[in-house]
């Protein structure tokens, strides 16, 4: 069966791949190998360029060599949204010994000041946009215009549920990363 996959690249690094030695996943392999009788007929990959971080000065570098190795599969076809780095303020949260977040009844705790005011401090915060709507708008026209009988969506993003759902019924296949992580390991 003729199908496309559709590919939220942060949501797969960061739910299934990071810190796996499968970060550097050639795409069409992937598919073909974990949908056998499908015809993979063309893969979006949608992301965004990062930038260096204080904490990760090659991470851009690292992303740039993956989506060049990207462009030279004839299958998958990149799309970007855009990478925001912003100061905000944000609540300081209370760390034990080890250095992770304290939780009290499954919530973070947040440090306060002796005043019994929440302690503030200027983070430095980065996030994805447009990569998920990128997704949505590709999805839903392709379904309009019949592009495959099939199609296989990989995000953990709750925000495409309505998409998929308006594309047609028993036409997609959502998948999260997280919740399938043996699956696409192997």
């Amino acid at each position: 069966m003729r199908t496309n996959v559709y590919i939220d690249g942060f949501n797969l690094y960061y739910g299934c791949l990071k810190g796996t030695p499968y970060k550097w996943l050639n795409l069409e392999a992937l598919f073909d190998q974990v949908l056998p009788k499908n015809d993979i007929q063309e893969i979006h990959y949608f992301t965004a360029r990062v930038e260096a971080r204080p904490n990760d000065l090659e991470v851009a570098i690292r992303q740039a060599t993956y989506l060049r190795a990207l462009a030279t599969l004839p299958r998958v076809k990149v799309h970007f949204g855009s990478f925001l780095a912003s100061a905000v303020r944000a609540p300081v949260l209370q760390c034990g010994d080890d250095g992770k977040p304290i939780r009290e009844n499954g919530k973070l705790v947040v440090k306060r000041k002796p005043t019994g005011a929440v302690a503030m401090e200027w983070v430095h915060k980065t996030e994805e946009k447009g990569s998920d709507v990128n997704l949505a708008s590709h999805l839903l026209r392709d379904a309009l215009k019949n592009a495959s009988p099939f199609a296989v969506v990989v995000s953990n993003d709750s925000d495409l549920l309505t998409p998929i759902r308006d594309g047609a019924t028993g036409w997609w296949n959502y998948r999260r990363p997280d919740s399938t992580a043996s699956e696409w390991k192997r």
